[in-house]
């Protein structure tokens, strides 16, 4: 019995675990994923709606660029590509609580 009762806390701590990123912003891809200051990109995720994302940056790990937002849904953003260096950037959330600044796996670079 005890071997069961192990699986079942496992099985039990994984569902809460799933529960707790469920409204998680996450991007996961950029097009094009090579720009200008000017051009508008369309970033694509799952939970990027207003409600889960206050603000957009660009970021090299050491600088944080806000970029402008044009349109936003739970499953893009749109946004213009700021002023920069050239350079490869990650994109960075500040999330709709102003608490947390997630970086992102997506990598775009400016010309």
């Amino acid at each position: 019995m005890k071997p069961c009762f192990a699986a079942l806390s496992v099985a039990l701590c994984l569902a809460a675990a799933l529960l707790a990123f469920e409204g998680f912003p996450r991007l996961t891809s950029v097009e094009p994923d090579t720009g200008k200051t000017g051009d508008v990109v369309s970033a694509k995720g799952e939970n990027l709606d207003k409600s889960n994302i206050a603000e957009l940056y660009l970021t090299t790990g050491a600088k944080d660029t806000k970029v402008q937002i044009d349109e936003q849904t739970d499953k893009e953003i749109k946004f213009k590509v700021p002023q920069a260096q050239p350079g490869r950037y990650h994109l960075l959330v500040l999330t709709a609580n102003k608490q947390s600044m997630i970086e992102q796996p997506v990598v775009f670079t400016v010309e």
